[in-house]
């Protein structure tokens, strides 16, 4: 069997074919020459951003490899925008180190503020709390240190380079592969001019002729595609199924369940998991279960998961717990899930008799229970009647397994209550406890000294009569008086198991019901939703004392998610006002991040287009987003202000133009940052599936949002000056209204 791709393999293998993207996406649009010294700018960046990785304490591991390749087609943006922009001016006939100089300096200040709008946008994510904030954390910092060294390159390093181009060499080319590659770039240079023509220009014109209706027609996609989310048609879990190598079993029984009871019940889950590789084995070829390991008095798979797969008040080790662990051939080896096998054996296993749990992993990370509801309150019965009822609520769902509660009862212990007559007689609960304690496990008379050893002498029964329950019943407790009462007498005792564990929130009694959710039959969003609004508050009504919470991942989920959005919305503020310092307005820098919004209906709509369901990731890629998309409308938004406001066109001629000019640098930053993104969203490795949501919403955001931003940018730039327009013509009217002082006439 060959084993999957490890972390560095993982790298290499998308990183090449990230790069080899990137690199032929500026290929088809720009002079070989051109394209080799803009490519350059990535292993510049990355070799600068890995000389930082020790101080910033990171390692290479794969969140940070992933980063890297996260990052691959963004670092190129700004030297996409200053390469081009220095060999238009080659094309206007400029030599050497003037149209270098020049070229750079007339986009400096638009790339500056690309770069740092997009470090923006990632900084949020450096203080996301919760489980997977700490964990994506390597993120933001990988990106904004690469980020840092690209745009030094762009504005320092690329400019030497390009000042050595000269355009004859490109005319000619270089031998016949170069010749050849020359035609095809002309043909696609061609088309491009084409498009621009006879497509994109006639229908910016259009779109700004109708501009409120252009306008408005965008924001009813952005209502239908929110509608449709927020509907349910398009489903959010937090944390979705990756695919492991392993799928366990971990089953517990009462309290005091001897070892060979326990081995009994994990040998018939055993025989369930050996039946299940033979009929695999059947079915798909070859062995998809490579091994099996069973453990009796212990569950080491379950410890070596971290406590979020540790159910609360559960022991590390003892006689009633057992484990039984699959493991599996590589993801990349096999035609059937970690998931579906999970689901095969829970069914041939069916229900063990007595089992106080009995769950299944077969995911690589959890970050806690799907479903984890807290009831906290006074009364242990009170709890344990509540928890029985939430448990047959949660039965009714479609798609919740492993159903269980927190409550674990102990060993069976003799439980006493003094009677009436011996209270009349003097005695309390106190002195009955303190005297049965004594008398079996006996009580301090002395400490002797024995060197550096203290050595206690412990008065209590004979071993003979501490060996039955009669030496109980014999037993005579003393009252306060001196006489002795009959235990019988005294004491009322009867026999029940106590609880293992007791755990307390804010010194209240607490029980955690948790499940499983079967993400192809339902959604635990969904069961919550529908638990909080029908079940709970019926289920509270009966039980006033009970109060309810939710953990595990919904406790995670709602801590992540808030996190992130106070990150989100002080990244928004942060970008208006590095916007509004080029542009000197308050009004421009809304126009620039209206692109924003509608990249989030890229993201939503990948999604939808690669099958998958919106995740936690998805929503750190959309955070991210937020910075990168704004990049193009910057430089558009920059370019329309120097046609109209500084060199005078009327402004429809300046919207053409600048739309014209920005058009090719524009699709082409998006489209290396979609190439640099492709091959990990066609990544099918174990170790790659929960990273794709976050490519996701980047790649697809970006692409939908260059489309919108060429389109609706114009036209809020447009209706902007229809504003000041008729605001001028206002305070016009206003000024002519206005009666003239006297002796104005004549004067």
């Amino acid at each position: 069997m060959r084993r999957g791709p490890g972390c560095r393999t993982l790298l290499a293998k998308n990183g090449r074919a990230g790069f080899v993207l990137v690199v032929l996406v500026l290929a088809l649009f720009l002079k070989l020459r051109l394209a080799g010294w803009v490519s350059l700018g990535i292993p510049i960046s990355f070799l600068g951003a890995l000389a930082l990785m020790p101080t910033m304490g990171v390692s290479i591991n794969l969140i940070s490899l992933f980063a890297f390749i996260l990052v691959l087609g963004i670092v190129v943006d700004d030297a996409i925008i200053v390469g081009e922009n220095v060999y238009t001016r080659f094309q206007r006939g400029e030599q050497g180190l003037q149209a270098a100089v020049r070229g750079t300096f007339e986009v400096h200040k638009p790339v500056i503020f690309a770069v740092t709008t997009s470090i923006a946008a990632f900084a949020p994510l450096l203080v996301v709390p919760g489980t997977i904030g700490k964990i994506m954390r390597v993120v933001p910092l990988i990106v904004i240190a690469t980020l840092v060294f690209s745009l030094i390159e762009s504005l320092l390093i690329l400019p030497n380079h390009l000042s050595h181009l000269r355009p004859e060499r490109h005319r000619r080319g270089s031998g016949p592969i170069g010749r050849g590659w020359q035609r095809f770039q002309d043909r696609i240079g061609s088309g491009l001019a084409w498009l621009i023509r006879r497509s994109y220009q006639p229908t910016l014109e259009r779109a700004l002729e109708w501009r409120y209706l252009t306008v408005a027609t965008m924001l009813a996609l952005l209502l239908v595609t929110f509608g449709v989310f927020a509907g349910g048609w398009i489903r959010f879990n937090f944390m979705p199924h990756i695919e492991a190598d392993n799928t366990a079993a971990f089953l517990t029984m009462p309290q005091g369940t001897p070892a060979e009871v326990t081995a009994e019940m994990v040998q018939r889950i055993e025989e369930a998991a050996l039946e299940l590789g033979r009929e695999l084995e059947e079915e798909v070829g070859g062995a998809p279960i490579r091994h099996v390991l069973t453990s009796i008095g212990d569950q080491p798979f379950r410890g070596s998961q971290g406590p979020a797969a540790l159910n609360v008040g559960a022991d590390n080790s003892a006689s009633h717990l057992g484990e039984v662990n699959l493991e599996l051939s590589p993801a990349e080896g096999r035609d059937i899930t970690s998931f579906d096998i999970a689901r095969r054996w829970r069914e041939r296993v069916g229900a063990i008799p007595d089992a106080v749990e009995l769950t299944y992993a077969s995911s690589l990370f959890t970050s806690g229970e799907a479903i984890n509801v807290e009831l906290s309150g006074p009364d242990v019965e009170d709890l344990r009647q509540a928890a029985l009822r939430l448990k047959e609520e949660l039965r009714s769902y479609p798609g919740t397994q492993d159903i269980t509660d927190t409550f674990r009862a102990g060993k069976l212990e003799l439980e006493l209550a003094i009677t009436p007559e011996a209270e009349a007689a003097g005695l309390s609960q106190a002195d009955l406890a303190r005297q049965v304690r004594q008398a079996f496990y006996g009580e301090e008379a002395q400490r002797i000294q024995r060197g550096r050893d203290d050595v206690k002498v412990m008065v209590r029964l004979p071993e003979a009569r501490r060996a039955s329950l009669g030496g109980l019943e014999e037993l005579r407790i003393r009252a306060p008086d001196g006489t002795q009462v009959p235990f019988a007498t005294a004491a009322r005792v009867h026999m029940a198991r106590g609880p293992s564990a007791i755990k307390r929130t804010d010194r209240r009694r607490v029980v955690n019901v948790t499940a499983d959710v079967d993400v192809t039959e339902g959604n635990a969003n969904e069961v919550i939703a529908d638990l909080e609004s029908n079940v709970l508050p019926a289920l509270l009504a009966d039980y006033p004392a009970v109060r309810y919470s939710l953990a595990g991942e919904q406790e995670e989920q709602r801590e992540t998610l808030t996190g992130l959005l106070r990150g989100f919305l002080f990244a928004l503020l942060v970008i208006y006002g590095l916007l509004a310092i080029p542009f000197r307005s308050y009004f421009q820098p809304l126009i620039v991040m209206s692109a924003i919004p509608f990249g989030l209906i890229g993201a939503i709509w990948g999604h939808v287009a690669m099958g998958l369901d919106l995740a936690i990731l998805s929503f750190f890629g959309i955070v991210a987003l937020t910075g990168v998309v704004v990049n193009d409308s910057l430089v558009l938004v920059d370019f329309i202000n120097r046609a109209y406001r500084d060199e005078g066109l009327p402004l429809a001629k300046a919207i053409r133009v600048a739309g014209g000019s920005r058009f090719r640098p524009i699709l082409l930053t998006s489209l290396t940052t979609f190439a640099g993104l492709t091959p990990l969203l066609l990544e099918k490795s174990m170790q790659a599936q929960f990273l794709i949501p976050m490519a996701v919403s980047l790649a697809f955001g970006v692409l939908f949002g260059t489309f919108i931003i060429l389109l609706l940018v114009p036209c809020l730039y447009a209706i902007q000056e229809d504003i000041k327009s008729a605001f001028r013509r206002l305070i016009g009217k206003r000024e002519k209204l206005e009666p003239q002082p006297a002796g104005a006439e004549g004067s």
